[in-house]
């Protein structure tokens, strides 16, 4: 965390290096742009997560969320009755109407899958991709991210004129949170821990951990042999070779 905030200021500094200095001293705009990267690189975990649920509330008005009697949302409360309340994590689960083949989890445990995935992938191939989603969590990587959409959003000026707590923001600036985390690209250490995590996750539910090889040879059809659906993961075929060494 030192080192993230030290990171933040540095770029801070350096970005307001030329307009933010009068006579060697930080002006008042430079001084509070550092004191808005003190607060994002120290957000709290339960302010995250407050702020999380939030966005999701916002997430779920701004998508078409399947009922309870469509077949889509019969299918995945199948899928995830064993898991309902995961590593002390307590997870709610909706699908979004869309054919995006997309889902996302957030620290709160709101986790979200796209009916095109759910089209795609068979049983245990939407279990690997949930565990992988949980896995973030689990493992930190969505509260950093949260930490950095915090950071470049106007989410900590709301914040912030409320004595520093997570409270009720703007419909504009929870979407535009929301918005963030769901687009939030992870590292490549990242991606391979959070597959780790869904080997571990299919094998302690009695899934077929297997699942996770398949599930990389369909993101490899559909990234079109480029290697990666994203710039910042690692290549399907580098994670396929990770899962394939933990089984």
């Amino acid at each position: 965390m030192k080192r993230t905030l030290l990171s933040v200021a540095a770029a801070l500094m350096i970005g307001t290096s030329l307009t933010g200095c009068v006579d060697g001293n930080l002006n008042t705009t430079s001084l509070s742009a550092l004191q808005d990267a003190a607060r994002a690189a120290t957000l709290s975990e339960s302010d995250a997560k407050a702020m999380a649920a939030q966005a999701a509330v916002q997430m779920d008005q701004q998508n078409d969320v399947m009922p309870a009697s469509s077949r889509y949302t019969k299918r995945l409360n199948r899928l995830v009755r064993k898991f309902r309340n995961e590593d002390g994590l307590a997870l709610n689960f909706k699908v979004y109407d869309s054919p995006q083949i997309n889902a996302f989890a957030m620290s709160d445990g709101t986790i979200r899958v796209y009916r095109g995935l759910l089209d795609t992938f068979s049983d245990d191939e939407v279990r690997f991709v949930i565990g992988h989603e949980i896995g973030h969590v689990k493992l930190g990587h969505s509260l950093k991210a949260m930490r950095t959409a915090y950071a470049t959003s106007a989410v900590r000026k709301g914040v912030a004129s409320q004595g520093g707590r997570a409270a009720q923001l703007s419909s504009s600036q929870l979407g535009a949170l929301g918005e963030a985390l769901v687009n939030a690209q992870f590292s490549q250490s990242q991606e391979r821990d959070s597959d780790t995590y869904a080997v571990s996750f299919m094998k302690k539910h009695g899934f077929d951990p297997r699942a996770g090889l398949s599930v990389m040879k369909k993101f490899q059809q559909m990234d079109g042999g480029k290697g990666s659906m994203l710039s910042s993961h690692p290549a399907s075929t580098e994670r396929e070779d990770h899962i394939a060494r933990l089984l």
